[in-house]
């Protein structure tokens, strides 16, 4: 009865900028550490941003200076902000949080995958 939402993917050109959504639904109560991951055809899942409850993060060495991950707690939400876009950027792009769900329980949940292309 929980989901995770994804929304903001699409076809950009190089240099351009994204915004990536990340919305639990559902018999959320809370959210916890969230993350992104992306994946690209052939590749390994590769862990781009992760942000924790109290608002710490850190990103992959690729992205630095790139991309910032941010979260509003009072709409179980997520986010990517994506700048200055490169065409080794595309890829399938998944959010996973921990949320407090059904029960009160602390699990993990993973969005249904976002594409991200970026054209040269």
């Amino acid at each position: 009865q929980v989901q995770l939402v994804e929304s903001g993917g699409g076809l950009v050109q190089a240099g351009g900028t994204l915004r990536l959504s990340c919305t639990a639904s559902g018999r959320i109560y809370s959210i916890n550490n969230g993350g992104w991951y992306r994946q690209a055809p052939g590749k390994q899942r590769e862990l781009v941003a992760h942000i924790t409850t109290g608002g710490s993060t850190n990103y992959a060495d690729s992205v630095k200076g790139r991309f910032t991950i941010s979260r509003d707690n009072a709409k179980n939400t997520v986010y990517l902000q994506m700048n200055s876009l490169k065409p080794e950027d595309t890829a399938v792009y998944y959010c996973n949080v921990e949320a407090i769900g059904p029960l009160f329980k602390l699990l993990e949940y993973w969005g249904q995958g976002t594409q991200v292309t970026v054209s040269s």
